[in-house]
């Protein structure tokens, strides 16, 4: 019986084990995961302004799994890609067949020093502590930054400061917060064709913008944030995205770049120089696209069909266009949505109920359709 390995279980790690079980009845089909717990990352922003609550963000991968497939709780230490082994952590050896990388990334707060007087939302320990400083604030200058690029889910960091607008103006407050947005990129949103539509948001809502600005270090002490270009703004209460990095065990695998980001066919997500026996997908990759759970939606079912192929004894043919949908949460009940793929940009949807409402369905029904590749 061929053995697939898929590490990670996260969306695309889970729709990739869940379509191979139904696709391929003879295959063997493990997850390793390091938790066991599937969680919805894009709640976590909403977790923050008080709008979910941290429990709904959690369910216990077995759960999400077709019966077929087997979850092993374990952290990957390394992969041995001519023995056809992933090690872990604790010494097991899991041979495979096939491999799918589907880790993600990893978030480094310590890449900027300071940063422990600053707030997050990409964990759940970190939105949660965001929540309560932001029930407390009085007043004053608050500053979201981006510390680094890449980073998951390109567009929460200018939802986040939407949705700051909103938050205090249904506080009755808003009058009493300046909020500030630090880009380091040329434009206040990293995809050039819907950032118009973001600094139209911003100018709207009295959000300042500052482009150029890569974050260097927090000053804890004086409260102020420092860039590379020589900038320095003051703040009472700072929003910075931690730097990102890929897993380390792929660079200690010789399988990832100086960065940590595994070299990957943009097309058929194989893993460059393993062809034919390792994939790769979601925020592991180097791939040009957007690091999200919208972008590994789409892959994963690239890569199932792929390995599937390949488990039948056939030429694989699915191949990755870059498609991607996502939404973009503007506050007051409002939302826009992005839809592009490698030779296509986003073109600037309007701001709508409809897309709110479509973003706020897509919240409530991620556990019934996503992880178990119904949708």
């Amino acid at each position: 019986m061929k053995r697939v390995v898929i590490l990670g279980g996260g969306v695309g790690g889970t729709i990739v084990a869940n379509l191979l079980a139904r696709k391929v009845k003879d295959a063997h089909v493990t997850v390793v995961d390091r938790t066991g717990k599937h969680v919805y990352q894009p709640g976590f922003l909403y977790v923050a302004f008080g709008r979910m609550k941290p429990e709904r963000l959690v369910r216990d991968e077995r759960t999400l799994l077709h019966r077929r497939v087997k979850l092993v709780l374990g952290d990957a230490a390394r992969v041995d890609a001519k023995a056809k082994e992933v090690i872990l952590q604790d010494g097991d050896a899991i041979p495979y067949h096939y491999l799918v990388i589907a880790t993600g990334a990893e978030i480094v707060p310590d890449g900027i020093p300071g940063h422990q007087a600053a707030h997050q939302f990409y964990s759940i320990h970190g939105a949660l502590r965001l929540r309560e400083a932001l029930r407390s604030f009085p007043g004053g200058h608050i500053v979201v930054a981006i510390g680094g690029v890449p980073y998951k889910c390109p567009p929460a960091p200018a939802e986040a400061a939407c949705l700051l607008d909103y938050h205090f103006a249904k506080l009755g407050r808003r009058e009493k917060v300046r909020i500030h947005y630090l880009s380091p990129l040329g434009r206040v949103f990293p995809i050039e064709s819907f950032s118009p539509k973001v600094q139209e948001l911003f100018e709207r809502k009295g959000v300042k913008y500052t482009t150029f600005f890569n974050v260097e270090r927090v000053d804890p002490i004086a409260k102020v944030v420092h860039s590379l270009e020589g900038e320095s703004i003051p703040f009472d209460l700072l929003i910075l995205v931690p730097p990102h990095r890929g897993v380390a065990f792929a660079k200690a695998s010789g399988l990832a770049d100086a960065g940590g980001w595994i070299p990957t066919d943009k097309h058929t997500l194989e893993v460059k120089g393993h062809e034919g026996s390792i994939w790769a997908l979601g925020d592991a990759t180097d791939i040009p696209i957007s690091k999200s759970g919208a972008a590994a939606h789409f892959e994963a079912k690239v890569v199932a069909k792929n390995v599937a192929a390949r488990l039948r004894g056939q030429t694989p043919t699915a191949r990755y266009g870059g498609r991607v949908f996502c939404f973009f949460d503007a506050g007051f009940r409002r939302a826009s949505a992005l839809r592009f793929d490698y030779g296509h940009s986003p073109p600037p949807m309007a701001v709508s109920r409809r897309w709110y409402l479509g973003k706020m369905l897509m919240n409530r029904l991620y556990w019934t359709l996503i992880p178990k590749a119904r949708a």
